[in-house]
């Protein structure tokens, strides 16, 4: 039946046998369905595969966003079982119970008749008529604590630490941490703050890039948040003076995530963010990074040279690090030695050596490089070049037959050499090893559900360069703003790039010490597009808006 399946996706022209391969592939390592990665890896609208799927295994296909469905129905299924499986229930017949879900298999005592459905359309139903998380949200709580003045005093502290990471509890203070996190991580939020003020506590979740306010506890709660916070982290709850960092570990809507802690004495108390780090983020191959199909082919072969450095640029937030955990799962074969230094490993990659630097024992990037050559490797990557010494080292790798990754801090490609220059290392070493620089930010993708024909502005469209001829094949979009993408009028995001490979003419520049300025020119007069252009033509065909595309980058003269 998966062949049936397949047939159809690429009988209706839903995927391309390329796409199919690869989500096959994944789904091989992943332990998921063929049809759930086809969905993660954006190839195709969980509708349509969802659709495609019915018929291969015909049964029904229902879209919830148009369903009703009785009180007296939605109380023939528990709510812990919905949840737990993701499934919905559509109606009764003949004491046959009726049910939507996105998966082929599932336990419930009774006679059930299947439909499928997109799985985001179960999650909101399942939300609408259950409730968020057992009829309570943080919204709710927060409102309940301020109406009723409830006091979060040391009693209230103690019940959070007497608590344990994995401990179920009544106390509101374990629920109300416990509805937070999974609130952001429904939104997709990838960082949580929590910041403390004179009067009030402010929380922020980081949706696509943006922050967004959500609640503002009262500040006497701070205490006893915190607390939790600090006991799910494993930290000391009476420290108060110095920076922390820990790690959570949690399980929420079925997948298992990392958050990543760091909490910061401020004037009016300690300020935590929560980094939530979620394993689907770097299971994508280079494809679905964005890369246009000539910048797409190019890095596709110079991440299979030999030997060499290929570096990454960008500010903190501009998907970096996935770039570069596409490139080593594009590389992760069994004939293949992978080394990373990274500070911190964020997510864990299975084939892969994964080294945490640790400068408090003197386990800094350097000394590991040196430490992982006598490992053999083929591949290295090294989080960061952030000093003379650590790339030197890097370089050094490179000459001796190891091709490495590695990110540095700048705003375009070009100006990686300059940096790397000015960081002391001899402009003939850098010459000889980088191949290539690939500098990247991210913007906002349109909301798929809400999108619709948008008209720039007249100034927009001169200030981005955009010539009648590229006017007459442009369909511009933008987002009216719906419950799928929380009124934003986006959902998700993509990379803009600009990928420079070092030619004999820029390596004779690097090598001369040439200002950015000089290099920039060049590249782009051997067939560079920069990242600005790269965005302007993502807008010309509606997957992004001029705005987006102005708000992380610039036009380069």
């Amino acid at each position: 039946m998966p062949d049936a399946f397949a047939t159809i996706l690429l009988s209706e022209g839903i995927v391309s046998a390329e796409q199919l391969a690869e989500a096959t592939r994944i789904a091989g390592t992943s332990g998921k369905k063929m049809h759930e990665e086809v969905v993660r890896l954006g190839y195709a609208p969980g509708e349509k595969v969802m659709k495609a799927l019915a018929k291969a295994y015909r049964l029904k296909f229902v879209n919830l966003a148009d369903i009703q469905v009785p009180p007296e129905v939605i109380e023939l299924l528990p709510e812990s079982v919905a949840r737990e499986n993701t499934i919905f229930p559509l109606a009764e017949s003949g004491g046959a119970l009726r049910v939507a879900t996105w998966k082929l298999r599932f336990i419930l005592n009774r006679d059930v008749e299947m439909a499928l459905a997109v799985r985001e359309q179960i999650v909101e139903a399942i939300n609408r008529n259950y409730g968020l998380s057992d009829g309570e949200s943080a919204d709710s709580m927060l409102q309940e604590f301020t109406d009723t003045a409830i006091d979060f005093t040391e009693t209230a502290v103690e019940q959070a630490a007497t608590q344990g990471p994995d401990d179920q509890s009544d106390a509101p203070v374990v629920k109300l941490v416990n509805l937070i996190i999974t609130e952001a991580v429904q939104l997709r939020a990838s960082d949580i703050h929590i910041e403390p003020f004179e009067d009030r506590v402010r929380i922020r979740y980081r949706i696509d890039g943006r922050l967004v306010e959500r609640d503002n506890p009262p500040r006497r709660l701070l205490g006893a948040i915190l607390s939790r916070i600090k006991i799910l982290s494993k930290l000391d709850i009476a420290e108060r003076r110095r920076p922390q960092d820990g790690r959570i570990k949690l399980t929420a809507d079925g997948k298992d995530y990392d958050l990543r802690v760091s909490v910061l004495p401020t004037n009016h108390g300690q300020s935590v963010v929560m980094r939530i780090l979620d394993k689907d983020n770097i299971r994508v191959g280079i494809r679905q990074l964005g890369l246009s199909d000539n910048d797409f082919r190019q890095f596709k072969n110079l991440i299979r040279r030999p030997n060499g450095i290929i570096l990454v640029t960008g500010p903190t937030g501009s998907g970096k690090t996935t770039t570069l955990y596409a490139s080593l799962n594009e590389l992760n074969r069994p004939d293949t030695k992978i080394i990373t230094a990274e500070d911190p490993v964020e997510y864990y990659l299975a084939g892969i050596n994964q080294v945490e630097i640790r400068h408090s024992i003197g386990l800094d990037f350097a000394r590991v490089i040196r430490a992982m050559l006598r490992q053999a490797p083929n591949v290295i990557l090294v989080g960061e070049m952030r000093d003379t010494e650590t790339a030197q080292m890097g370089i050094q790798a490179s000459l001796t037959g190891h091709l490495v990754f590695s990110t540095l801090h700048t705003n375009d490609a070009p100006g990686a050499i300059t940096r790397m220059i000015d960081m002391g290392v001899p402009a003939y070493l850098v010459a000889s090893s980088v191949i290539a620089v690939l500098a990247q930010r991210l913007v906002r993708v349109n909301c798929t559900k809400c999108k619709q024909p948008h008209q720039p502005l007249d100034t927009q469209i001169e200030s981005a360069g955009i010539t009648p001829e590229m006017l007459k094949g442009a369909t511009f979009m933008k987002g009216r703003g719906c419950a799928h993408c929380q009124k934003s009028g986006y959902k998700g995001r993509l990379g803009i790039f600009e990928l420079m490979v070092m030619t004999n003419k820029i390596r004779e520049l690097a090598f001369q010490g040439a200002a950015t300025q000089e290099i920039r020119r060049a590249a782009v007069g051997q067939g560079m597009r920069v990242m600005f252009e790269d965005g302007v033509a993502k807008a010309l065909r509606g997957i992004t808006t001029l705005d987006e595309v102005f708000r992380v980058s610039k036009k380069t003269e």
